[in-house]
């Protein structure tokens, strides 16, 4: 699974808007079986850091598991992302 498709998954999972970006923690000479997401979603309103990671994780199912070896994850409500933006 390459970055768009863990982008594409996370994005589809959601009913909520969400953005996600997917990049290579290490640096483009890393694989795909590394990989970093900064998710976005008003879905996160509420939750504990741990439910936001386990709502992510559950847009991906088994591929985390089986087509990946890591997933670095941060999860940002959208009031937190314009936050840090400022």
């Amino acid at each position: 699974m390459d970055r768009s498709d863990v982008e594409a998954r996370i994005e589809a999972g959601f009913e909520a808007d969400c953005g996600a970006t997917v990049s290579r923690p290490r640096g483009d000479h890393d694989d795909d079986d590394h990989l970093e997401a900064t998710v976005v979603s008003s879905a996160f309103e509420g939750e504990s850091l741990v439910a936001q990671h386990e709502l992510v994780s559950d847009t991906l199912g088994d591929a985390t598991t089986t087509e990946s070896h890591a997933l670095e994850l941060t999860t940002y409500t959208p009031d937190e992302a314009d936050e840090r933006e400022n």
